[in-house]
């Protein structure tokens, strides 16, 4: 026998392994004695059914442990009810998953027929419980009936109301005026009827569903709500089905559907996505309503009909497809009919990878307009962060050990502009080649590639926009062959390294037409020898009484590469590389082949910083650096020889010292002009989620497109304006909502006009959220195209509307979305 005292119940428990022949004095006197007023926790009581078949038993609180149920006779439900004095009770929460536990403050049972609960009645099997204020259970049919305030828990979903019949095993029943919650949308609703038709299939009579919380006292509505006539829930199916579906945003219906039909869970389903609506300048207002098609586990299509009201219908369409061995999804976007330009207006795109035989890999990556106006009307049809190069490309590698073999087609589209024409990159048709590296014996390593191209103008190329391709002398077209090699040997101790090498870049032309001296074959070959040295030193110290460790990183690196005659040679993908950092420790200072700068110089630069002692974050980081030249540099980008003895100076520095501050700035200075070349800064605060501010400056004496000074202020933001938002998971309350600001705005000084920017709002309201935003897209410096993009988010629905978030994303550092599940909930403004 086995007591536990609680005030006012009493656990009964089995603790031996055989049923009692015959009720004990206490089991007799148990109904005779009071509870409440003793204090007395009676728990010699064992409800067995058995042995109580004589009649009834009752106790102040009991619990009763049922064996699982089954369809079955009078007979077979007494041996089920004899067959539980054997088994010891279990708690609520402990019981397995095939065992039903029925519990309540007064049980009274048959053995072959009901069992009836009252007061704080609760019944469990598996994972699902119900309590209620009544309860009984009928053995043979399996079937409970609960009155009072009902409660259902079943897979985190809670279902409340006044009356539930159910049976258990089957999951079959009904359940009068329930109301739900579900954990996963963290969203629910009310219906007049739920009707349980087994573990896969819920019918629901009158149905409503908001994540909105309502204050039941002052008769107040949701922000939204989805009503319904009759829906229909299949999980076998993974399907939903509305019958007279209305959406009501403020009481104001926005949204109606006959027959509406949804996935019950992330799974794909075929149907009608939510509309999308924009503004722009160009295009007037575009309203489109997508529908996305699961052909099948491994292929789907989006097809997006859409009105554009200055220009007409369009209709863009999006496949994608995941085969054994290849992946890729392939856009196309067309306006059969724009009645402003006159003409069809389409946009291609087509991204495909995969592998062929064995470790034989491809890719093809296309993007192809109809018209060089394409990224001013329509730019939403051009995904590419160079909008008016648009390259076409397809490419094949294979691996045999540690030497690879590719080839590649390139075709470019440029889309010229006569305000601002492009020089443009040459077609390859084709690109072959093979590359290694390889460590060899005694440490040195080993690379090398050569390679094979035609070289070809691409569609849109248009003479006379570079200063060396004019219609007497046009860019040449031809065929190249190089051949890199180089060979290192590192070596170093912990806190230095040492790296000679040897390389060399050989290249054989042959053109289709002679150059202005009368020849079409070239060939030179140039041989570079470096020497790279590196320390990296550190001690322990304080930075204003903080303990940090400082290194200093001291970086010596010398070059020496020969003069070769290069300026009457093609020119077919070299360029200056930027100077910087990087740029300023490398042998060569362009990219490609073409071009190969003589050099007999040494860069000398450190850096030193200072790290945390604790978690080894950067606290101040400060560097310097400067290339000496011993001879004067004579292949440059504009052909004049560089005779000053020292580069310019590169200065850079960012710190973190301040909390909640960024701090970083680079800047090139000449010597020479005793001024400033380039020079960046920029300012991050970012005191905590959804609160950030970037600020960056940029100044070039000499700007590589117009030759003029240029200097840019940028500026991004996230913060909240006024408000607390709600959260949709809290239920306590109402929402108050919060408004945020968000953005990005360019402004040239040096023109005195706004470039590209991005401006917008958020309104937080806990159930929902709003997005207004508007994007500006310079063209030219007199022209720009300005959209204007709307989003309602309904927490735990869907969204209606046009989806910014990727361009909020893209543009503003540090951005973060309202309802990011992976950090705390958003930042509470302080109301002004």
């Amino acid at each position: 026998m086995d007591s536990t005292n609680r005030p006012g119940r009493a656990a009964c428990r089995r603790a031996g392994a055989a049923a009692p022949s015959r009720p004990s004095a206490l089991d007799a006197l148990a109904p005779l004695l009071p509870p409440f007023p003793l204090r007395l926790c009676v728990c010699a009581i064992r409800l067995s059914l058995a042995a109580s078949a004589a009649g009834w038993l009752s106790t102040g609180w009991a619990q009763a442990v049922l064996p699982p149920a089954s369809p079955a006779s009078a007979a077979s439900a007494a041996s089920a009810a004899s067959a539980v004095a054997a088994a010891p009770a279990a708690s609520a929460a402990s019981a397995p998953d095939n065992t039903m536990v029925l519990e309540a403050d007064e049980v009274r049972a048959r053995p072959d027929q009901d069992v009836i609960a009252e007061g704080n009645a609760r019944f469990q099997r598996g994972p699902m419980q119900i309590s209620a204020d009544r309860m009984t259970y009928e053995q043979a049919s399996d079937l409970a009936h609960a009155t009072g305030k009902v409660r259902v828990t079943r897979d985190g979903n809670v279902y409340s109301g006044p009356e539930l019949q159910l049976k258990v095993e089957r999951f079959e029943g009904f359940f009068l005026r329930p109301t739900y919650f579900f954990s996963r949308t963290q969203a629910g609703g009310s219906a007049e009827r739920l009707d349980f038709l087994g573990d896969q299939l819920t019918v629901a009579t009158g149905a409503t569903y908001t994540s909105c919380r309502v204050d039941d006292t002052d008769g107040s509505t949701p922000a939204w709500i989805l009503s319904t006539d009759r829906v229909k829930l299949d999980f076998a199916n993974n399907e939903g089905i509305a019958q007279g579906a209305v959406l009501r945003f403020y009481g104001v219906p926005i949204l109606a559907a006959p027959v509406l039909s949804f996935p019950l869970s992330d799974d794909r389903k075929s149907g009608w996505l939510p509309p999308s609506i924009d503004l722009d300048n160009k295009s007037g207002l575009q309203v489109a309503v997508p529908y996305y098609w699961n052909i099948a586990p491994n292929r789907d299509a989006t097809l997006t009909p859409a009105i554009i009201s200055k220009r007409g219908a369009a209709l863009d369409t999006e496949f994608r497809y995941l085969e054994p061995g290849h992946e890729g999804r392939v856009d196309l976007n067309l306006l059969p009919n724009d009645r402003q330009a006159g003409i069809t207006r389409s946009a291609f795109n087509l991204e495909q990878e995969g592998v062929l035989l064995g470790n034989t890999r491809y890719s093809t990556n296309v993007m192809r307009v109809s018209d060089d106006d394409y990224w001013k009307d329509l730019p939403r049809g051009i995904n590419s962060l160079t909008p008016r190069l648009l390259l076409g490309d397809a490419r094949v590698a294979s691996d045999f050990g540690l030497w690879t073999t590719y080839a590649r087609v390139e075709r470019w589209q440029v889309l010229q502009d006569a305000d601002s024409p492009l020089a443009t990159p040459y077609d390859r048709l084709p690109q072959v080649g093979v590359r290694t590296w390889q460590p060899l014996i005694g440490g040195l390593e080993f690379g090398m590639e050569a390679e094979a191209n035609r070289f070809v103008n691409p569609n849109g190329h248009r003479v006379g926009i570079a200063p060396d391709d004019t219609v007497a002398n046009p860019r040449p077209v031809g065929s190249r062959l190089h051949v890199l090699g180089s060979l290192a040997w590192p070596f170093g101790t912990p806190g230095w390294t040492l790296t000679p090498k040897v390389l060399v870049n050989a290249a054989s032309y042959r053109l289709d037409a002679p150059m202005a001296d009368g020849r079409d074959r070239f060939h030179r070959v140039i041989p570079t020898f470096s020497l790279d040295s590196a320390w990296v030193l550190e001690r322990d110290t304080q930075l204003f009484g903080r303990p940090a460790r400082q290194t200093m990183e001291p970086r010596l690196f010398y070059t020496k590469t020969p003069y070769r005659e290069q300026n009457e040679l093609p020119n077919f993908d070299s360029a200056e590389k930027d100077f910087n950092f990087d740029s300023i420790y490398t042998e060569n200072s362009f990219s490609g082949i073409d071009r190969v700068s003589d050099a007999h110089q040494l860069t000398a630069g450190v850096t030193t910083r200072m790290l945390d002692s604790g978690d080894g974050s950067e606290l101040l980081r400060l560097g310097l650096a400067q290339r000496y030249l011993f001879e004067d540099q004579r292949i440059t980008p504009d052909k004049q020889p560089i005779s000053q003895s020292v580069s310019d100076l590169l200065l850079t520095g960012s710190s973190g010292l301040l909390k909640h501050w960024r701090f970083d700035a680079a800047v090139q200075y000449s010597p020479e002009q005793h001024q400033t070349v380039r020079s960046i800064l920029g300012v991050r605060y970012a005191p905590g989620p959804y609160r950030t501010i970037n600020t960056n400056y940029r100044f070039n004496r000499n700007d590589s497109v117009t030759g003029l000074p240029s200097e840019q202020f940028e500026v991004g933001w996230q913060w909240p304006l006024y408000g607390r938002p709600g959260q949709s998971s809290d239920r306590g309350g109402r929402c108050t909502g919060a408004w945020y600001s968000v953005g990005r705005m360019s402004y040239n000084v040096s023109e005195r006009r706004l470039t590209d920017s991005v401006v917008g709002f958020e309104y937080d309201a806990g159930c929902w959220i709003g997005r207004v935003i508007a994007k500006r897209l310079s063209t030219s410096q007199q022209e720009a195209t300005t959209q204007l993009g709307f989003e309602l988010e309904l927490i735990g629905l869907s969204r209606l509307g046009t989806n910014p978030l990727k361009v909020l994303k893209d543009n503003i550092p540090g951005y973060r979305l309202l309802r990011d599940d992976s950090v705390a909930p958003a930042a509470s403004p302080t109301t002004p």
